[in-house]
């Protein structure tokens, strides 16, 4: 979710601060920010944020030009998820140019009249930020930045110019007395009310889990998550909905089930340090990709990569598995089975049923016979799953560091005390 926007935040405060002084014309005159800000279709020669970085200088240059070339403004030698993927292989490797790279894409999605351009400026910055996010000095900026462009009355040069033409559509219309569209029909797809629209899922992944190098699926998947929502980082009920038309009669997420039970088929519950261990990086990485196109994964032997990648899942839920209000009553009562149990009773229907299913999954492995294999008794398993099922909203590292041990310990006292025979079968 974002967060309100301040005036402090403004895109032309940051830039006013951190932009070379570009100029134009014979006499070399200064550009000025608002316009350094608005769409180009003119190359640049110099990198929009002062750096004394040689590399960065040179491919600023370079990736503007790629920029221009995903969004339809310039003249290809590939095809677009090859030149979406130089440009996300270039800012992954080189930390110094991604706020370059960032810059250049708010310049590019403002003031765009070129209704395709703009569309796919919004659908590559969507890829760009599923790999790697801004410095932590532009991140609130370029947050800003997108939640104002949410609505497109903040592009005040381009909704007057869509309002032209509707009037100028109006008008033929009238006089062929014909009932004039809306324009969110007109333009869908291709104009400023289609990039409004996909902000939403552009904004979702504005801290990625994790950075990770790209490549050619994983730019695919991530150009597709713009317009089909990924089942990581989504909220429970957007989950079960999108499943409705495959597995109509399931009550629980199908990646929740489909993870668990990988674990076990490849013994998780005989493997030392599961759910401690990470998986590899790049097995976890394919897997996701896999689930993400509901297919059955294949070809696995290391149960540590669905083990990552379910706690992944439960870390990345829009909302915490236990949702904020009822974080207070947790660690009020993380010591006190009975009042516990109560709280995992009063939990909206779906946050209940799903988890109930983990803590019925994590007692298979809090078996004595398990236990000695893995070395991953009640302690371990609450303190590696707790972070994913609880999140303290506090600033305050005292109180996260407190709070830390209180969810610890509730998690452990609902893996010791819930009764979960309820939900034998339920899938």
């Amino acid at each position: 979710n974002l967060r309100k926007p301040s005036s402090e935040t403004d895109i032309e405060n940051w830039a006013s601060k951190h932009f070379n002084k570009h100029t134009q014309g014979l006499f070399r005159r200064k550009v000025s920010i608002a316009n350094m800000l608005a769409w180009s279709s003119e190359s640049i020669k110099k990198p929009m944020i002062m750096t004394n970085d040689r590399n960065v200088k040179k491919e600023a240059c370079e990736i503007f030009k790629l920029i221009q070339m995903y969004m339809g403004d310039r003249r290809a030698k590939t095809d677009q998820l090859n030149v979406a993927l130089e440009i996300a292989t270039k800012g992954w490797s080189m930390q110094g140019l991604r706020d370059e790279l960032y810059i250049q894409l708010c310049r590019q999605t403002t003031e765009n009249f070129r209704y395709e351009s703009l569309a796919r400026g919004w659908e590559l910055m969507a890829i760009c930020l599923a790999f790697f996010p801004p410095t932590p000095k532009f991140h609130s900026y370029l947050e800003g930045y997108i939640y104002r462009h949410m609505d497109p009355v903040n592009d005040t040069k381009v909704t007057q110019h869509i309002k032209e033409l509707l009037e100028r559509s109006n008008k033929k219309k009238s006089k062929l007395r014909k009932k004039p569209k809306p324009y969110i029909e007109e333009h869908d797809g291709r104009g400023r009310a289609s990039a409004r629209l996909r902000c939403p899922r552009v904004t979702e992944a504005v801290v990625p889990q994790g950075l990770k190098k790209p490549n050619i699926e994983e730019i695919r998947h991530a150009k597709n998550a713009v317009f089909n929502p990924s089942m990581f980082g989504s909220s429970l009920q957007d989950i079960v909905g999108m499943q409705k038309e495959r597995y109509p009669e399931r009550q629980l997420p199908w990646v929740q089930t489909r993870l668990s039970e990988e674990v076990l088929a490849l013994n998780g519950d005989q493997t030392e340090g599961i759910f401690r261990v990470p998986g590899d990086i790049d097995e976890v990485n394919a897997l996701k990709l896999q689930v993400d196109q509901w297919k059955i994964p294949t070809g696995l032997e290391d149960p540590h990569v669905p083990a990552s990648l379910l706690k992944l899942w439960y870390r990345e839920l829009e909302e915490p598995l236990i949702p904020h209000d009822f974080y207070e009553q947790c660690i009020t009562h993380y010591e006190n089975p009975e009042a516990a149990i109560a709280v995992v009773h009063s939990l909206p229907r779906i946050n209940k049923m799903v988890l109930c299913y983990l803590i019925r999954f994590l007692q298979v492995f809090v078996q004595p016979a398990n236990v000695a294999v893995t070395k991953m008794d009640v302690n371990n398993l609450a303190m590696v799953m707790a972070p994913n099922c609880l999140r303290c909203q506090s600033d305050d590292p005292r109180v996260i560091f407190e709070n830390t041990r209180k969810e610890m310990s509730f998690i452990r006292v609902l893996i010791q005390h819930l009764d979960t025979s309820f939900m034998e079968g339920i899938l």
